[in-house]
This record gives structure tokens, sequence and C-alpha cells, in this order.
């Protein structure tokens, strides 16, 4: 609350040595810098991994209010690997985030996450452990020579938006109330435990009736 008239200035903070306290930003610039050199370094120790880490699933954005959009998950279910056909220790060791703890609750996320490990597993590039003793999935000596760091994310995921075309508002939809045909559909829900009700005992009173 501000204070009124020529009154005394109440809890004066005016002896404190402020200056002391303040804190500056001064060392932004250099900070940049080091971030940029440790992010190459990264990319140097992991190389010829991608520099964005491992790949991750397509999943539904939590609540009501966001779950039209998609972003990348933690990790693929088990459920999911096992439909790929990839072996979930064998998962981690590929470049591809397992999360155990994740369950599929839709066919279309399972199918879309199946294929997107499919597009990945053919697109990879395997370098043997050992170059003289080749094992069965190792990419050859060809592939080896061709492979670069991926710089980016592993197989970006994007919005799918439809755009509908301008067309002339018809009459049934210009005519059509959305408050009240709203209001009338929770009626019918609310209700319809008790319509059931009375309808089954009006039945069993005209059986009644007619014995």
């Amino acid at each position: 609350m501000a204070p009124k008239r020529n009154g005394m200035i109440l809890k004066p903070h005016f002896h404190k040595d402020w200056q002391r306290r303040v804190r500056t930003w001064f060392n932004q610039p250099a900070r940049k810098v080091r971030r940029r050199r440790a992010r190459q370094a990264k990319a140097r120790l992991i190389a010829p991994r991608p520099v964005a880490g491992p790949l991750r699933p397509v999943v539904r954005c939590p609540t009501f209010r966001y779950h039209t959009k998609i972003r990348a998950g933690r990790g693929f279910s088990l459920e999911e690997l096992r439909a790929a056909g990839i072996n979930k220790r064998v998962a981690k060791t590929i470049g591809i985030a397992v999360d155990p703890s994740r369950r599929n609750k839709s066919t279309e996320s399972l199918q879309g996450n199946v294929q997107r490990l499919k597009e990945y597993r053919s697109k990879l590039i395997l370098f043997p452990r050992k170059a003289s003793l080749p094992k069965k999935g190792d990419g050859s000596a060809e592939e080896i020579k061709m492979a670069t760091q991926l710089v980016g994310s592993v197989m970006p995921i994007r919005q799918a938006l439809k755009k509908e075309k301008a067309r002339v508002i018809s009459e049934d939809e210009k005519n059509f109330k959305a408050f009240a045909s709203l209001r009338m559909a929770r009626a019918n829900a609310r209700l319809f435990g008790i319509r059931a009700k009375r309808a089954k005992e009006a039945a069993e009173q005209e059986g009644e009736k007619k014995k």
C-alpha cells in the first residue's frame, strides 16, 4: 500500500550495500562458446553415432487441451519392440530408447511406432565390433565407408495438420444448434439409468395387468 500525505517513510532500507549483491551476466558470451565446444567434443566422442541421441517414439501429449499434438516420448514399449522383432537388450546397443513402464493403449500408436522402428532399422548401418569378424546384420565395407554422423534429431517428428478447403456453409449447418445439442446429450447421459429403470418397471406392470 502506497504512503499517503507528508508522513514518515516506513522501514527505509537505504543502508544496504546492494552493489555487492547484484547478479551480473558478463560471462554469457564465454558460456556460449563453452557450450558449443562441449557439444563438439561430445559429437567427436560418440561418433559415428547420431549427435542427438537415441531414437524416440511418437506419443500423444497428455490432457484434453494438448492431446491433439504429438511429441517424442521417453522410449519404446516392450510390446512395440516385440512387434518389430527387436530384442530389448539389443535395442539399447543400436540407438533405440526403451521404456519398460510404458503401455500401449491404442492400436494406431502401436502400429505407427512399430513402423518407425522398422524404418529406422532399414536405414541403420551397424559397425562390426571386430572388422575381421563381421556378424549377421552388420554393415558391409562399402556402407561403412559411406556412413556419416547424423546432425540433428533422428527421424524428426512432424505435426500432421490437415487444412480444410473453403466451402459454402450448408443449410443443415446453419440450422444446427451446438449448445442445445450438447445440453441434450448431457441430459440424456445423466438420465439414462433412471429412464431405463422406469421403462423396465412400466414393462413389468404391463405384464402383470395382462395376467
